[in-house]
């Protein structure tokens, strides 16, 4: 996995600019992980001060969705890749630097390896966990990422 949190910012830039400009850049990757932080501020506040839920939304995706990106990469074959579902649950008003983390890179490569072996599609749920700065969960997300084989 030869991709650095700079490069991947900068394919942001390009490929998911709402997510750059509301501040949401990689920190951190590895094929097991990865952390993702976006910073409130009045560009993506909601009317009630606190960090609008999309903009969570898009941080918490990217840490799940960067793993999938650099997986199907390294796997060599042309894979298409899309969320099927979602589901979110938020706890405390996120205000401050969030930090979205998920650990769930080891479910990637089974779903990879089986839709390249059958060239059926494989779903897969992934979790990433925002905390604020004083390491309280302010909002969960998990995604139902889905692979496919191209033809």
């Amino acid at each position: 996995m030869a991709v650095s949190a700079g490069k991947f910012n900068t394919f942001t830039f390009f490929k998911l600019p709402s997510a750059w400009w509301s501040g949401v850049r990689l920190r951190s990757i590895d094929e097991n992980r990865a952390v993702v932080t976006v910073r409130h501020k009045w560009f993506n506040q909601n009317p009630f001060k606190s960090m609008f839920w999309a903009v969570q939304g898009m941080a918490a995706e990217l840490s799940t969705g960067a793993m999938v990106i650099v997986q199907i990469k390294d796997s060599g074959k042309k894979i298409s890749m899309l969320v099927a579902n979602n589901t979110a649950n938020f706890s405390k008003k996120a205000t401050g630097k969030i930090t979205f983390t998920c650990e769930d890179g080891h479910l990637i490569k089974e779903a990879i390896d089986k839709t390249i072996e059958t060239g059926e599609g494989q779903a897969f749920w992934m979790k990433s966990t925002g905390v604020n700065e004083d390491g309280v969960v302010v909002s969960t997300f998990n995604f139902e990422w889905t692979v496919r084989l191209k033809k």
